[in-house]
């Protein structure tokens, strides 16, 4: 029985990717006919159209979908195949694709790339910046290696380890009433104006959860104010927008000093959110992103030890 090749599932993939014969043969490095003519032969493997072709574009059938979405898992595993042969005996060598959610980025990378760099001086680093979901998402289709990110979330078909619990503080105005606080209970949040990040970033959801509020609450007050970052964030509740939370690592990092703000520890429970080095269940890099994960270990926040 013949199968696909590689380069036949590549074809396609680039084809789905960039939604032209001509875009994706440029992509490929290769002649349009000989893009073509590699769709075409997988077709005949498949014994069924991958696509039609129209003069509004490239659409894919039904089966075109299909083998769109095998072929990215399959590619994915080739590639992790020929990085690990090329770092064999040579852990965090080479490229590896890292990850990492925008409330851990600006924090946590300063202080760890610099001993990345003395520990593995062969490793080329590859970072991208984004929330959670999109992530996850590079991470099953084999755009990335690993990825930084707060638990909870959903991780089904993801592997992870475990680098570092990063405790919540609620942060107010200065002439809030908190800050005559030593600590502050959760119920004191909800009482006031809160303000989250926007839809999407994982830590509005552990926000809500450390104080115990329904998902669907508003973000803030009446006018529903939310911001896209944690720099942001701070600056609305120093401006007396309302109160919020930060975890640790942005107090550590110094976040809290940019506004005119009070930090206080969070009383009940310690709410706060476990950060873990991800990769896709299965991946070859498995074990290279267990070994990144032990190396952030050794220089958590301070707050977070």
């Amino acid at each position: 029985m013949l199968i696909p090749t590689l380069r036949q599932l590549q074809y396609l993939k680039l084809l789905a990717e960039h939604g032209s014969f001509s875009r994706a043969a440029e992509a490929a490095h290769v002649t349009q006919p000989t893009l073509s003519a590699g769709v075409a032969e997988l077709e005949k493997v498949l014994g069924s159209p991958v696509v039609d072709r129209g003069r509004a574009g490239v659409i894919l059938t039904a089966v075109g979908e299909e083998a769109v979405a095998r072929a990215s898992d399959i590619l994915a595993r080739a590639e992790d195949l020929v990085q690990v042969a090329r770092s064999a005996g040579q852990p965090l060598s080479g490229r590896f694709r890292l990850g990492v959610i925008p409330t851990i980025a600006p924090f946590l990378l300063p202080r760890v790339l610099p001993e990345l760099r003395h520990r593995f001086p062969s490793l080329r680093l590859f970072l991208r910046e984004d929330l959670t979901g999109r992530l996850i998402a590079a991470l099953k289709s084999g755009a990335l290696d690993a990825a930084l990110i707060a638990l909870p979330y959903d991780l089904q078909g993801i592997d992870y380890a475990d680098v570092f619990v990063d405790p919540f503080f609620a942060v107010a105005p200065a002439n809030h009433a908190i800050a005559r606080l030593t600590r502050v209970e959760s119920s004191v949040l909800d009482r006031d104006d809160l303000i989250l990040l926007e839809d999407g970033h994982c830590m509005r959801d552990h926000a809500l959860s450390a104080c115990s509020l329904d998902g669907n609450r508003s973000s803030g007050s009446e006018g529903g104010f939310a911001a896209t970052s944690l720099h942001t964030l701070v600056q609305m509740v120093g401006s007396g927008l309302g109160v919020s939370l930060l975890p640790a690592m942005a107090v550590e990092a110094g976040l809290a000093d940019a506004a005119p703000v009070v930090v206080r520890p969070l009383s009940d429970g310690a709410p706060s959110r476990e950060v873990v080095v991800a990769w896709r269940a299965g991946s070859s890099r498995g074990a290279e992103a267990k070994l990144l994960a032990q190396t952030l270990q050794q220089a958590p926040p301070r707050a977070g030890r």
